[in-house]
């Protein structure tokens, strides 16, 4: 009995080692992508807004571009020629657009950095509600910080959340790149807590729903249904 358990953990403890290898370059590459698109807009919406939100968005900018170029440590903590970091700004003009951007510029900065606490504090920090575009790759993000501090219970609620938010997105409430690997990760961490019924139920309804998805059209899901039906 004593060798089952411990051959039963090792096989999660595998699982989770898994996840993180396999999803942390995917889900980082992804928000930045979303955040780089909509850079230009956010800019040019506040710098016509309030003066503290225009001066707050000034101030991200310069954040940004070291962002674009890998940067982070000048990202986060400034460069001591006038631009702050996105730490500050966060503080310093908290209740505006670009305190919140800050936040979760702040949380991606320090996931590529592998300072997975600090990015679960400032992605946490980061409010995704009312963004039509990057909130769901913003709360997968949030996911992968978590596990990556296993934390996993939480991280299993934010891919959850971040699968409903692309969900409720999409004109057919079916969104087929964020939603079926969110869920994903949510079933693989379930699996590295032992609960495989509730993992194979999760692949089994990403297999019903996003059938045009890469993970099914490609049959992979098929091998996570296989492995989570063993007992």
């Amino acid at each position: 009995m004593a060798n089952n358990n411990l051959m039963g953990a090792e096989e999660s403890l595998n699982i989770h080692e898994a996840f993180v290898v396999k999803y942390q370059k995917p889900i980082i590459i992804a928000v930045l992508a979303i955040i780089i698109v909509i850079a230009g807009i956010f800019a040019y919406k506040n710098y016509i807004s309030a003066p503290r939100e225009e001066k707050a968005s000034t101030a991200l900018a310069k954040g940004q571009e070291y962002f674009d170029n890998e940067m982070f440590d000048k990202a986060l903590n400034g460069d001591g020629a006038g631009y702050v970091g996105f730490t500050k700004i966060a503080d310093d003009y908290s209740g505006t657009d670009a305190a919140n951007l800050a936040n979760l510029y702040a949380g991606l900065s320090y996931a590529n950095l592998g300072k997975w606490n600090e990015a679960v504090k400032y992605l946490d920090e980061y409010d995704a509600e009312g963004d039509q575009m990057v909130s769901p790759a913003a709360e997968m993000a949030l996911g992968h910080a978590y596990a990556h501090v296993n934390q996993i219970d939480k991280a299993i609620d934010a891919f959850n959340k971040a699968a409903d938010m692309a969900d409720s997105k999409a004109a057919d409430n079916t969104n087929v790149s964020i939603a079926p690997i969110s869920r994903l990760e949510a079933g693989m961490l379930l699996e590295s807590q032992n609960k495989k019924d509730e993992a194979l139920k999760i692949y089994q309804d990403i297999k019903a729903k996003y059938v045009t998805a890469a993970l099914v059209q490609s049959g992979e899901i098929d091998k996570y249904i296989e492995r989570a039906s063993t007992k």
